[in-house]
């Protein structure tokens, strides 16, 4: 059984617009003045950021994503949703679900309470009521939190996607996912880096607990961040990015028919085949010309790779970087690369793989960030990474953690994959 983002949001939006529909039953849940002085006073008294915080402490702990312990916390996540399961699961949303917020007072919160309820993320209640109080509002933001979603406490689009996933849905995810992870865990060792595709976060990992957690940023559909193990063996502190002839051919031409001075604005420099540099003016514009040479950024905050470059032997070509691009990092589906990672907080990541070269804390990082001077530093030490593929996992909290198969990998039932 599978479920298509596409189709159940299709559906949202055609039970969207039937409820724009003028009925009866609307009109009955119209908010009052006093309803709407109640939501005024509800939304005063409540501490919105502490309840965040609250959702995030369930999931930021120290087990890394990838382990033996999470092995073993995965198959007691199954356990209970197979009790979940031949439960009845739950009831998913209604159309009334969608929008919902701290204060309303609908007759779809009740069954959102229920919801949250069985899927642990509000304490059982022996009478549930229409009102959206803040136990509610802690729940959403927890169940948010638990499926890697911006924490809003509000029922928005892709929340109301994942509510609309059935409990048996999720069983299958965990179950496969658990024979990902023991497959996986016997190559650990005992400090490594971890980029979970689906989740797109890497964690910096040693001795079985997680030092750092990074947001990222990975290959969309169809360029895909490939699934491998190496070692991370080379630090590019400012490095020049030199532009690939696709993005020449399919972007940079486009740009400098629409901006001259585009290639000027963002440090890009052209070179023949002899090295000799060109001019912006000596090329054609108007043909196919400019893939005949090489362009180049400069090192500096503009470039496309940031002010660093992490570098680890893999057929793909494939690196992490830093980006000038920090707004992707606040987004809930960060799929944008064309295969490559970018590493949201890079000066600190940088900082734990160069430990044991000494001399090189976050504080000497930054500094050579702020250089923008070209250096590249071998690590001493290469630091094992792993760039992998898990949509469900449990921590020893019993908190279950979902993410979407954006690569489809689950729904081709696939538990290893080639490196």
């Amino acid at each position: 059984m599978s479920m298509n983002r596409r189709s159940v949001l299709g559906s949202i939006a055609a039970l969207g617009a039937a409820a724009a529909l003028p009925s009866a039953a609307r009109a009955q849940e119209a908010t009052s003045i006093w309803e709407e002085l109640t939501r005024n006073r509800v939304m005063r008294s409540v501490d919105r950021g502490q309840n965040t915080a609250t959702a995030l402490t369930a999931i930021e702990t120290i087990e890394p994503i990838l382990s033996f312990d999470t092995a073993y916390n995965i198959q007691l996540a199954v356990r209970q949703y197979e009790a979940i399961v031949a439960g009845g699961g739950w009831g998913g949303p209604s159309r009334e679900t969608f929008g919902l917020i701290l204060g309303n007072r609908k007759r779809a919160v009740g069954p959102l309470k229920q919801q949250l309820v069985a899927m642990g993320d509000m304490p059982p209640a022996r009478r549930v009521n229409d009102t959206f109080d803040e136990e509610t509002d802690v729940g959403l933001r927890r169940f948010q939190a638990r499926h890697g979603l911006t924490v809003t406490g509000q029922v928005d689009e892709p929340t109301l996607y994942a509510l609309n996933v059935p409990a048996d849905m999720r069983l299958s995810q965990l179950r496969l996912n658990a024979m990902r992870v023991e497959t996986l865990a016997s190559s650990l060792s005992e400090r490594y880096a971890l980029v979970n595709i689906p989740a797109a976060t890497i964690e910096a990992v040693e001795g079985g607990q997680v030092a750092q957690r990074h947001t990222a940023v990975v290959g969309r559909i169809d360029r895909q961040t490939p699934i491998l193990n190496s070692r991370i063996h080379q630090i590019n502190f400012n490095p020049y990015w030199h532009v690939p002839k696709s993005i020449i051919q399919k972007d940079l031409i486009k740009y400098m028919n629409e901006d001259p001075l585009y290639l000027t604005k963002f440090r890009i420099r052209i070179y023949d085949g002899k090295g000799n540099e060109l001019q912006p003016t000596d090329i054609d514009w108007s043909t196919n010309e400019a893939v005949n040479y090489m362009f180049r950024q400069e090192p500096g905050a503009e470039n496309s790779m940031g002010h660093v470059k992490i570098n680890f032997h893999n057929p793909h070509a494939v690196y992490l970087h830093d980006t000038p691009t920090k707004s992707l990092f606040g987004e809930n589906a960060r799929f944008h690369s064309s295969g490559c990672v970018r590493v949201d907080d890079v000066a600190k990541f940088v900082a734990w793989i160069l430990r044991e070269n000494g001399g090189w804390d976050q504080e000497v990082v930054d500094a050579m960030f702020a250089t923008n001077e070209r250096l590249d530093v071998n690590v001493g030490k290469p630091v094992p990474i792993h760039t992998t593929y898990i949509t469900a996992w449990a921590n020893r909290q019993g908190t279950v953690s979902f993410r979407d198969d954006v690569y489809q990998f689950d729904a081709a039932g696939k538990i290893t994959f080639e490196t």
